[in-house]
Order: C-alpha cells, then sequence, then structure tokens
C-alpha cells in the first residue's frame, strides 16, 4: 500500500504516535522522498549540561527517516541507523531533514540532518543514516 504522502496525512500520522505527541513533535513538510521534523527545545528535554539530550536529537533523526521512507513505501518501520553528533545542540528548535538516497520494493535508505535554530541561524548538530522497512501485510 502506496502511502499518500502529503502534509495533512503525515500529521494524521505523527498525532497517533504518543511518544511524539509527548516530545511535541512537528511535522513541517511531507511529500515524496522527503520529511521535515521540528521540535521545541523545552527545559525537561534538556540534559545536564543545557542542551538538547542525545536521545531527543537521535528520536528526531530516527522519526524523520521513517517519515522520508514512509512517503515511498508506505507503512513502514526503522530496521537500523546510526547517527553521529557534530555539536551540542544549544538552541531554541530542532529540525530534522530527512531525505530518500534509494528505495525498493521493500526497503529504502535514507540520512537526516538534525540542526538546532540558534536565534534564526540553523548549526548542524548531527547526521543519520538509516534503512526503514516496509512493513508486510499479514
Amino acid at each position: 500500500m502506496q502511502l499518500d504522502a502529503t502534509l495533512k496525512v503525515g500529521k494524521e500520522i505523527l498525532a497517533q504516535q504518543p511518544f511524539s505527541t509527548l516530545l511535541g513533535a512537528e511535522l513541517e513538510k511531507f511529500e515524496e522522498g522527503y520529511a521535515e521534523l521540528s521540535l521545541e527545545i523545552k527545559e525537561d528535554l534538556k540534559q545536564n549540561n543545557g542542551f538538547a539530550h542525545g536521545g531527543v536529537v537521535s528520536y528526531m533523526a530516527d522519526n524523520c527517516i521513517t517519515f522520508a521512507g514512509a512517503s515511498v513505501l508506505g507503512a513502514c518501520v526503522t530496521s537500523e541507523y546510526k547517527i553521529n553528533y557534530v555539536r551540542p545542540s544549544i538552541g531554541d528548535r530542532l529540525i530534522a531533514k530527512a531525505n530518500v538516497l534509494h528505495a525498493g520494493k521493500r526497503q529504502s535508505t535514507c540520512e537526516c540532518k538534525v540542526f538546532v535554530r540558534d536565534g534564526g541561524e540553523e548549526k548542524l548538530v548531527a547526521v543519520a543514516l538509516g534503512t526503514i522497512s516496509k512493513i508486510q501485510a499479514s
């Protein structure tokens, strides 16, 4: 089943994810081969040094690559990903931008860059690469 890769559909799917709702994630763009998520860096999402916790940055990359993969595969899950942290996330908002590098019938390879917005400037904080697998109907 091909997913209707529209922002409206994507926002409906995100709203069905309790963890995403808990964090306050917002889907900004969702189109074939591309997705963009953003998240306000609230105090309770920071670690002891005052920047966004690595788990929150990792969530952003993971969920964003899965949305990008879903835009070409339909219902899917992350089967693996790796993340490289570039710098601490010091700012007011995280922005994840993912695109599909390659898509087959059952999986896609996607990359994501996560930025922090500090004032008006976006700074790269992490880069992730992952494999997204189609969920087979049973």
